[in-house]
């Protein structure tokens, strides 16, 4: 049986049936058009192998659009109506592919490995709230050891931050957190009018390749308090930014010498990897308190 996907008509009718308005408290813009949900599923080149994990499924257009392509998806969905409704639309339109999808009504801030164990999830493939977009990414990636790949759908001011390199306007937090985890690439731009209620701006794919750590010898928490410290004020030095991390302009402009690293430089030029090199070189206060 091929898949029926939902389409602007179906979007609306489930949802006056559900009793259901998308929320701006919880990020909610519903995907209404076949095609975005089948480039999104292609884009993302899940194989038959893949364990897809949807966050924020909504009415489900995306997740049936990926029930006949991934081995199981799991839907990790926070609103408890949307979460209660999905296997039912799923056996409605999916047929016998409803049967590898696992509904988690659950907050994917908190979701843990133990809760998407079987099977382990592979892909992050999302449609994601633009209030939550980057914690999710970023949680996600820390919780789950499993994922090699994704495809996340987010605001385009968000997509372009996260895949932004060193020198870029747009290169901070997200961008080198990100980097951290795995490689990522802009994979292409959503216009407003696939979505309901048509958002005022535009959306973007973001693709990313997981990825081993640039360093093994510095705990992440390191590395990301510096990274912190780096960017909360964009327009100081980094000797003068990571003073009160290291105990001291001082002590910081020592830290960055030793990681090969001008202390006159700036946060945003630093590649992650420059950001675990002065968190290994970390003063005894600083590493101390991670």
């Amino acid at each position: 049986m091929a898949v029926d996907l939902l389409g602007p008509a179906e979007i609306r009718d489930l949802a006056a049936r559900l009793g259901v308005a998308p929320t701006k408290k919880l990020g909610q813009n519903f995907v209404h058009d076949p095609n975005t949900v089948r480039r999104i599923v292609t884009t993302a080149g899940l194989t038959g192998d893949d364990v897809a994990l949807e966050v924020g499924p909504g009415l489900g257009s995306l997740t049936l659009a990926l029930l006949p392509v991934a081995a199981h998806v799991h839907a990790v969905e926070i609103d408890p109506a949307l979460a209660g409704a999905l296997p039912d639309t799923a056996a409605r339109h999916a047929g016998p592919d409803a049967a590898r999808l696992t509904v988690h009504q659950a907050d994917a801030l908190r979701i843990t490995a133990a809760e998407l164990a079987d099977p382990a999830p592979t892909a992050l493939v999302a449609n994601l709230p633009y209030n939550v977009a980057v914690p999710v990414v970023l949680h996600l990636l820390a919780a789950l050891p499993s994922l090699r790949h994704g495809l996340v759908m987010v605001q385009k001011e968000v997509a372009d931050r996260l895949v932004a390199g060193p020198g870029s306007k747009v290169y901070g937090i997200p961008s080198v957190k990100l980097a951290w985890y795995a490689r990522a690439r802009a994979a292409g731009k959503v216009p407003p009018n696939v979505f309901w209620p048509v958002p005022n701006v535009d959306s973007g794919l973001v693709a990313f390749t997981c990825r081993e750590p640039p360093r093994s010898d510095v705990p992440r928490k390191r590395v990301f308090a510096v990274v912190d410290a780096a960017f909360a004020q964009r327009r100081k030095t980094l000797r003068a930014a990571l003073a009160g991390w290291a105990g001291g302009a001082d002590r910081a402009a020592a830290a960055l010498t030793a990681a090969g690293v001008d202390p006159g430089a700036r946060g945003e030029s630093l590649t992650v990897e420059q950001f675990a090199a002065i968190a290994a070189s970390a003063p005894e206060a600083a590493a101390g308190a991670q």
